[in-house]
């Protein structure tokens, strides 16, 4: 099948920036990846991740941790699971 329809976008330069780095780092061009998306939502008959409105805990803990509260630091990962009891 022949590729010749054309997608056009607009969005934040930096974000593109950031974004076609990622991209470059994969080894794949943003026509690639547009590509690539396109065919996972095909296949998902959707978007191929979820997207919801955060609930309130979840928006509190981004608050939170933004602000530096509640946070629980661990030295390591051997720490890091044995704060998690596993």
């Amino acid at each position: 099948m022949s590729k010749s329809a054309m997608i056009r976008a607009r969005t934040e330069q930096e974000l593109k920036t950031e974004v076609e780095t990622i991209f470059h780092e994969l080894g794949m061009s943003a026509t690639e990846a547009i590509n690539l998306f396109y065919t996972q939502v095909k296949l998902h008959n959707g978007l191929p991740f979820e997207v919801k409105i955060p609930n309130k805990t979840t928006v509190q803990t981004f608050k939170d941790t933004d602000a530096g509260k509640n946070l629980v630091k661990c030295k390591d990962a051997d720490d890091f699971f044995t704060k998690l009891g596993i």
